[in-house]
């Protein structure tokens, strides 16, 4: 919302401005016009940092899982070698191991894609939004441009017209 409100502010400095007659340009004061340009910069970095966040918890959130997945199959391989003596009970103990390492591997894919699909989720709606933004923007400033060559265009057509009415006057003078 800041943004918004900055970039209502930068349009209310350019409605304001100066105009240099004829020219069709503005006088505005660059170090203020700065100002507004820096403290939007500052707060659009925030969306990049919420999304980088995203991308580093998802590779902690599957590091956890590769080191989980590496512990159980440790203590399966323990568990194996305890009880190797009987054959039913090692055998049994193999089963378990592979499911329970089937299972880490389920989880940690599930986990990769709820991040994966996390991240992309908040990347599109963070790529809508700026897009919505800067369409925002350019239309205001496409307006405001139009409005502007508009009244310059009435003024300079008023302007001729009265040039044009003092010449008729000056030559119809004896």
């Amino acid at each position: 919302m800041e943004v918004i409100k900055l970039l209502e502010y930068l349009q209310e400095i350019l409605d304001t401005a100066s105009k240099v007659p004829v020219t069709g340009k503005i006088l505005v004061d660059k170090k203020e016009v700065m100002n507004v340009v820096e403290q939007i910069i500052n707060y659009l970095p925030d969306e990049f940092k919420k999304a980088q966040w995203i991308v580093d918890e998802k590779e902690r959130i599957l590091g956890e899982a590769h080191e989980e997945t590496s512990t159980m199959k440790k203590e399966s391989m323990d568990l194996i070698k305890r009880q190797i003596e009987n054959h039913d009970i090692s055998k049994d103990a193999l089963l378990r191991a592979e499911e329970i390492i089937a299972s880490a591997q389920r989880d940690a894919k599930s986990m990769r894609l709820g991040a994966r699909n996390y991240a992309d989720e908040i990347l599109t709606q963070l790529e809508k939004q700026i897009t919505d933004k800067g369409n925002f923007m350019i239309a205001n400033i496409k307006t405001q441009v139009e409005d502007f060559v508009e009244g310059l265009s009435g003024e300079v057509n008023s302007d001729l017209t009265t040039i044009r009415d003092n010449i008729k006057e000056l030559r119809g003078m004896k």
